[in-house]
């Protein structure tokens, strides 16, 4: 059996920068905000960007930057997707927080502490549009005592008069070569032994989100000990073995239809996520090189078509079916396909 480790606390959290500087990659955003820390006259702010790249901690690490320990709870109201963030929330706690005017106590501690309040909206994206609209009013008449931070991952899901209302900062994906930078920093602070192969595997499987990277590696630590492999990593992360995925692409090349049902039902019957494979397969279709442009399209748009339909509930089996016929279809030639249609 696997050694165990002694229980703490999750390394996203425990390796969470603690200052805006420390945060990775996002050069240009927190060039800015230091330079704005300094005079502690902040606007509303946007953080908008993919999970994993450092949002809501550059927000939490301003907030801290501003207050400290002493004063943060009283001066920081924090609501994410978890929350009920209604129309009725934002009429009372959050009106009520942002009503409530604060003295002002510079350099308190040490830190600037300015004389106003922030209100943390993680996941604001998930907000009702009702619940957006009546924010607009309580961030016109408290902006001299409020400031507000919005998070999210889809700007577009920001109704146009609070986007407008706000410093707008786009946080990008995380290079592979920051991430292994963070992940072997950790490696070392944990004692664990992530060989190059290991450490590119969860840079792939992780897409540029490194707190999902984190996560992967303290669960595969849990589950297998300090030495970690490539294998170990892509059995915790749920990924689905690259080879299933080119079995199901060599059976749709074959063009019989018999070996494409076979292979779609050991799939379902294996209990593989339908929408991870989908997302695995579009990598393998978009990537070879023995595929013509007008082919890859055709494969691309129906994978497109069942995911959502996957989103919407529809059947696993069904859909990947669907996926294989016209994978088969779209590689045939011109004789078969005058044939299929």
């Amino acid at each position: 059996m696997a050694p165990l480790l002694p229980s703490s606390q999750p390394w996203v959290e425990k390796y969470r920068p603690k200052k805006v500087k420390d945060v990775a990659h996002q050069d240009e955003v927190v060039r800015v905000v230091t330079n704005t820390l300094e005079t502690a006259d902040l606007p509303h702010l946007l953080f908008y960007g993919p999970p994993g790249t450092g949002k809501t901690t550059t927000a939490l690490a301003i907030a801290h930057q501003l207050f400290g320990p002493e004063l943060y709870k009283s001066r920081v109201l924090e609501l994410n997707a978890s929350d009920d963030r209604g129309i009725n929330v934002v009429r009372t706690k959050i009106k009520d927080f942002a009503a409530v005017a604060v003295g002002s106590k510079p350099h308190q501690g040490g830190y600037p502490c300015p004389p106003y309040k922030i209100i943390i909206l993680d996941e604001a994206d998930s907000m009702t549009e009702d619940a957006q609209n009546a924010l607009r009013r309580t961030m016109e008449t408290y902006s001299k005592v409020t400031r507000f931070f919005f998070i999210c991952n889809y700007i577009s899901r920001i109704i146009e008069p609070l986007a407008s209302r706000c410093a707008k900062f786009r946080f990008k994906p995380l290079s592979e070569e920051v991430m292994s930078g963070r992940i072997l920093h950790i490696c070392n602070e944990e004692g664990l032994n992530l060989d190059s192969e290991a450490l590119s595997t969860l840079g792939s499987i992780s897409q540029g989100d490194l707190r999902r990277a984190i996560t992967y590696l303290q669960s595969a630590a849990r589950l297998f000990g300090s030495s970690i492999s490539s294998n170990d990593l892509i059995s915790v992360s749920g990924v689905i073995p690259q080879d299933v995925v080119e079995s199901l692409f060599t059976a749709c090349k074959s063009g019989d239809f018999d070996v494409a049902n076979k292979e779609v039902t050991r799939i379902i019957a294996e209990g593989y996520p339908v929408s991870q494979l989908i997302c695995q397969l579009l990598e393998v279709i978009v990537n070879a090189e023995d595929i013509q442009d007008e082919q890859k399209a055709r494969i691309c748009k129906k994978l497109g078509e069942a995911d959502k339909c996957l989103v919407d509930g529809a059947d696993e089996y069904l859909q990947l079916m669907d996926v294989a016929s016209h994978t088969m279809r779209a590689l045939c030639n011109m004789q078969q396909e005058l044939c299929f249609s």
